[in-house]
């Protein structure tokens, strides 16, 4: 049975920096894609980052280019996201989330729960002064 276990989230003053890490088991790590997917209180879930099972394709959304950067080791199979010059729009629960690198996804939409392979019980990331 897979598993996602997320780390590394915290309460941070902005402009500051967190890494937040995923450490994966119990599939084959290389062969997923894998997703940082945030949900801030009281809004729905929503696209972060996600780097291909190779680690040669990544994806950001708008809000956070430039500042996060995701990376993968596949030896260690965990997923990282550093998160650098953080803003209080970035206060959500960070989750990890895996998905086979052969499935379709539409980045258009909303990320839900059940297109996941896998998905962790999230990290709390909390930026304030």
């Amino acid at each position: 049975q897979g598993q996602l276990v997320e780390s590394g989230g915290g309460l941070v003053q902005p402009g500051g920096s967190l890494r937040l890490s995923c450490a994966a088991s119990g599939f084959s790590f290389n062969t997923y894609r894998m997703y940082w997917v945030r949900q801030a209180p009281g809004k729905g879930l929503e696209w972060v980052s996600y780097v291909s099972g190779s680690g040669g394709r990544t994806y950001y959304t708008d809000s956070v280019k430039g500042r996060f950067t995701i990376s993968r080791d596949n030896a260690k199979n965990t997923v990282y996201l550093q998160m650098d010059n953080l803003k209080a729009e970035d206060t959500a629960m960070y989750y990890c989330a895996a998905k086979l690198d052969t499935r379709s996804h539409d980045l258009r939409f909303p990320p839900r729960r059940d297109e996941f392979n896998y998905w962790g019980q999230g990290t709390q990331v909390t930026v304030s002064s």
